[in-house]
């Protein structure tokens, strides 16, 4: 398409879209339509989405809780579902808490807490360097953010402040990585799917160690399938905490949460 051609028309990109089995094909065509600079980025766009590029990713963000949220190449995009581990964590801040996103790929939970509830002391932290420069972006001065796995990414000062701890952990069980969409499988990294045989790996490593990095009345909150959410549940309970399980229908969500002491 040279410069002066003129953009495809709606109806065009809603049929190259619908020929490539997206099924939300007129919502996709506006969102490029809306985003591109002009008739060669359309072009462009529709081909790396026709091709099976996620769309998030031809976009450059994802909408999360009503914010753009940047997204990378093999970083984690972040699922509707999601928004309920963020709103549970954004129900139990306050102004003046110490909040943690841990595994935070893009940092979408942390930057959710930031736009709701001013005035907290804002950290995020993932294994992948990748995923922590993308959550430098969408934070910026907002919150503090750490590349490390797990609890060694954060500052040793935080051990015993934390009021409200966060974890949308990769809880994927291995074998199933291959049932995984393409979209999922071939654009993010496994280390942001994969959580070892059963899909708790990583949810056995946070709860052993959460209670010591807890405030005291400090809630660790923990998003997990719905058929793992028992065994989360009793995990955190092993460990001396109160856990209940919270699900959302709507968002086809669930969190196991955590409380320390009553």
């Amino acid at each position: 398409m040279s410069p002066s051609s003129p953009a495809p028309p709606f109806a065009e990109v809603v049929a190259r879209l619908r020929a490539a089995g997206c099924v939300f094909a007129e919502d996709e065509a506006r969102l490029i339509l809306d985003e591109a600079a002009g008739p060669d980025e359309v072009e462009s766009l529709v081909a790396r989405r026709a091709s099976g590029e996620p769309l998030e990713l031809v976009l450059g963000w994802a909408e999360f809780r009503g914010l753009r949220i940047r997204v990378a190449p093999g970083v984690f995009v972040p699922r509707r579902r999601t928004e309920l581990l963020a709103r549970e964590a954004i129900r139990a801040a306050f102004p003046g808490a110490v909040v943690v996103d841990l595994c935070c790929g893009t940092g979408a939970v942390a930057a959710a807490v930031a736009a709701a509830v001013p005035g907290t002391e804002l950290h995020a932290a993932d294994v992948d360097p990748a995923a922590t420069a993308c959550a430098r972006e969408n934070l910026g001065a907002r919150g503090r953010v750490h590349t490390g796995d797990l609890f060694d990414a954060l500052p040793p000062s935080l051990r015993g402040r934390i009021d409200v701890l966060a974890a949308n952990a990769p809880y994927v069980p291995s074998d199933a990585i291959a049932l995984m969409p393409p979209e999922a499988r071939e654009h993010e990294a496994r280390v942001a799917l994969d959580g070892g045989a059963d899909g708790l790996d990583l949810h056995r490593r946070i709860t052993a160690d959460a209670a010591s990095w807890l405030a005291p009345g400090g809630r660790l909150l923990i998003e997990a399938s719905e058929r793992q959410a028992p065994v989360t549940a009793m995990l955190m309970t092993a460990v001396g905490l109160r856990a209940r399980t919270i699900r959302s229908e709507d968002l086809d969500g669930t969190v196991v949460a955590g409380r320390k002491g009553r």
